[in-house]
């Protein structure tokens, strides 16, 4: 009988088969185990990815941020960051926003970060206020 490369490919792989289905016939549990760990693996190569776009994308906003303000622009904005991370991520979304859509022609100084600054600042809702009422204590001669 003559067999070709093929039909020997194919044996092997049916005889892995026949192989794998009897052991995991005997040992379910160790099926089951296997499965695990290949999921968990799976998950954790998921999550690596993510991690690595993340850095992708903080590196290119880096980058645009770098090319579209001075240093000085560059430097506020580094010191509301980290007093307000929040409304520093506004200023950057908004910056390469306007980049994207051509607003901005050359750097973006200190005087103009200051600016949008204060435009985020009127659009954003006060702090709590908080009030004290006091009342009057009044000494009612009547009563005695």
């Amino acid at each position: 009988a003559v067999v070709s490369t093929q039909s020997t490919g194919h044996y092997y792989i049916t005889n892995n088969l026949r192989k794998e289905g009897n052991q995991a016939a005997m040992d379910d549990g160790g099926l089951e185990a296997i499965r695990q760990k290949r999921m968990a693996e799976l998950q954790a190569q998921g999550g690596g990815e993510a991690a690595e776009k993340q850095a992708r994308q903080q590196e290119m906003k880096n980058n645009i941020l770098t090319a579209i303000l001075d240093q000085k622009a560059r430097a506020r904005l580094n010191t509301i960051a980290q007093v307000k991370p929040e409304r520093a991520q506004k200023v950057e979304m908004m910056l390469i926003n306007m980049h994207q859509r051509r607003q901005i022609m050359g750097q973006v100084g200190e005087s103009e970060l200051i600016k949008m600054l204060e435009e985020i600042s009127k659009t954003e809702p006060k702090g709590t206020k908080v009030n004290f009422d006091r009342r009057r204590v009044t000494l009612d001669s009547d009563s005695d």
